[in-house]
C-alpha cells in the first residue's frame, strides 16, 4: 500500500477548495465536496481517505441523505464535529431543494400540489399527513404536518384538519400523504379517510379540493380517481 497523499502535498490547483473557487461546486466530485465539509484529516489519514470511507459506508450519496451522528461517528476518523458539519450541509440541501415561496405559490392542478411537496415527502421513512391551506385565489397560505404514522380514520380526525383551517381563515384545503414504499397506489383506508374529510368539509363550508398520495417521483390524485 502506497504512502497516503495529503491535500497539502497536492498542487495548489488540484486542491478541493481551489478547484471550487476556480471551477464552481458543480465541477467537484462527491469526494471533493465531502473533503471540504470534513475540513481536515488526521496525522495518518488524509481528508480524502475519510471522505472515501463515508462514501463506501453509505454506498455513494443517496443513503447519506438519512445519515445520523451515530452512523457517521462509527466511521474511523469521523468525530462528532465532522459529523455535524456533514449533517448540517445535508439538511441545508434538503431545505433548499424543497423550498417554495408560499406567498406566490398557487394550486391550479394536482400536479401543482404534488410538485410543491414531492421533494420533501418522497423519501420519508414514515407516512406523513400534510395539509396545504389555501385562500380564495388557491394560493398556499400555510402548510402543516398534522400526523405521522400509518393512515387510518381514527388517527386522521377531521377536527384537527378543520380546526387549523378555521384558525388560518382558509377557503379550502389540499391534503397529502406519502407512501414510504414509493408506490402511490391508494389503499382502501386512504379512500375512507378522504371521503370522511370531504363530507366534514362540506358541513363546515371548507372544501377539500384533493387528496394526493405521494410516492417516489409519482403521485395519485384521489380527485382524478373519482373519490372526491
Amino acid at each position: 500500500m502506497g504512502k497516503p497523499i495529503f491535500i497539502r502535498d497536492l498542487p495548489t490547483e488540484d486542491r478541493p477548495r481551489e478547484r471550487l473557487l476556480k471551477h464552481g461546486a458543480d465541477k467537484l466530485s462527491n469526494q471533493e465536496i465531502l473533503s471540504i465539509l470534513i475540513g481536515s484529516g488526521s496525522k495518518s489519514d488524509p481528508v480524502q481517505l475519510l471522505a472515501d470511507r463515508i462514501l463506501m459506508h453509505f454506498e455513494g450519496i443517496k443513503l447519506l441523505r438519512d445519515a445520523t451522528v451515530e452512523e457517521l461517528t462509527a466511521i474511523k476518523g469521523i468525530g462528532v464535529a465532522k459529523s455535524l458539519n456533514i449533517l448540517a450541509a445535508i439538511e441545508l440541501g434538503k431545505r433548499i431543494s424543497s423550498y417554495k415561496s408560499i406567498d406566490t405559490y398557487m394550486i391550479r392542478s394536482p400536479e401543482d400540489g404534488a410538485n410543491y411537496v414531492m421533494e420533501e415527502m418522497r423519501n420519508l421513512a414514515q407516512e406523513h399527513f400534510v395539509a396545504l391551506f389555501l385562500n380564495t385565489k388557491n394560493q398556499i397560505i400555510h402548510r402543516q404536518t398534522l400526523f405521522i404514522g400509518s393512515l387510518n380514520a381514527s388517527i386522521v380526525h377531521p377536527r384537527e384538519l378543520f380546526r387549523e383551517a378555521v384558525r388560518r381563515s382558509a377557503a379550502s384545503v389540499l391534503v397529502c400523504h406519502n407512501h414510504p414504499s414509493g408506490d402511490p397506489t391508494p389503499s382502501q383506508e386512504d379512500i375512507l379517510v378522504t371521503k370522511r374529510l370531504v363530507e366534514s368539509g362540506k358541513i363546515i363550508g371548507i372544501e377539500v379540493i384533493d387528496h394526493l398520495v405521494i410516492g417516489n417521483e409519482r403521485f395519485v390524485s384521489l380527485k382524478q380517481k373519482g373519490y372526491l
